[in-house]
């Protein structure tokens, strides 16, 4: 048995947890895609290679492949409205597809993204337009995270998308899809963001606020859920930001190159998950390469990350992370195994 540590206590790295597809397609396309956990314990990610979401129990068996009209589904954040889950997708509008001679090429590069919110049995019930601003004339949208500023938690339903891989700004939107404002990282003393990977609306403490993973400034920039620059912070311990989830008081945050960092509620470091800090010296990071020159799957250690993405939590304090390279990675680190 495997375990890690996860601020002092004990939790076993589960490397074959999930039963991921077989099909040839599964092992040929590149992971790239988000988790999210739904209230009854069950987490949602996305086939490596095909458009369908994937919802796995909590033994780790595939309950069901449900059809889903994105090219990746980048970003996964779960919302609850009047008792019925919806998922919002942050599609970044192009993937790596795998080319004659073994390597990869992205596939539809200059086709915009969308975001989508959908039912869990994947109709599609609403989308957002891309914003009618001069930046998307010559450029285009990739949208890579979604953020919903939830109206059972009191808040104004408002929905932050962020466009990570396109103009690298912020948007805010209405719950029912009018744009209200733009922001770019200049608003504060933090600089323009640079890859706003991800966006979260952190409830740990009395305010809630809003983190965007700015993870090629290697910090996190927190604005108020009125879009007004709070602070940064992680400039001297993080790497790589790329997505959030919490876990208790803490804040568990991916980080793609090769680990997870745990943060407490002041914005503190409290330590490393899995670190595995020589993983991008390997020719072909993420991936390998293969004897003919081409990309292959890399080889993967239990108890070391090589390129965090998608992260998830559970009640239960579990942690759920989806790796970036071919045919797809995840990880389960469970506290009650560790324990048992």
């Amino acid at each position: 048995m495997v375990t890690t540590d996860v601020d002092g206590k004990p939790y076993r790295w589960l490397e074959d947890w999930a039963h991921l597809p077989t099909d040839e397609h599964a092992h040929t396309g590149w992971a790239h895609h988000g988790l999210a956990v739904s209230r009854t314990g069950q987490l949602l990610g996305f086939h490596a290679g095909e458009p369908f979401l994937l919802v796995f129990d909590a033994d780790g068996a595939l309950v069901r492949s449900i059809p889903c009209p994105v090219r990746e589904a980048h970003g996964l954040t779960l919302v609850l409205e009047d008792d019925v889950e919806y998922l919002w997708i942050a599609d970044n509008g192009a993937k790596p597809v795998r080319q004659s001679d073994g390597t990869y090429k992205a596939g539809h590069p200059d086709t915009a993204g969308h975001v989508l919110k959908i039912a869990l049995d994947g109709t599609v019930v609403q989308e957002l337009t891309t914003p009618a601003l001069p930046a998307y004339q010559d450029a285009a949208y990739s949208p890579t995270s979604v953020a919903v500023d939830e109206k059972r938690h009191g808040g104004s339903g408002d929905v932050w998308v962020a466009d990570g891989y396109g103009r690298s700004l912020v948007h805010r939107f209405t719950a029912d899809g009018t744009y209200l404002k733009t922001i770019s990282g200049e608003e504060g003393t933090a600089g323009a963001f640079n890859c706003p990977h991800a966006v979260f609306i952190d409830r740990r403490k009395a305010e809630p606020e809003l983190y965007i993973a700015d993870r090629g400034n290697a910090q996190v920039q927190v604005y108020g859920l009125d879009g007004t620059f709070r602070r940064s912070f992680g400039t001297d311990f993080l790497n790589s930001p790329s997505g959030f989830a919490t876990l208790g008081d803490n804040l568990v945050i991916a980080e793609l190159f090769a680990q997870l960092t745990i943060v407490n509620a002041d914005d503190g470091l409290v330590g490393y998950i899995g670190a595995n800090p020589t993983a991008r010296e390997r020719p072909g990071w993420p991936n390998a390469v293969a004897a003919d020159g081409g990309t292959t799957q890399p080889p993967v250690q239990a108890g070391k990350f090589n390129s965090p993405h998608g992260i998830a939590t559970d009640c239960d304090g579990a942690i759920y992370v989806s790796e970036w390279l071919v045919g797809g990675r995840l990880v389960k680190l469970d506290p009650s195994e560790a324990r048992s």
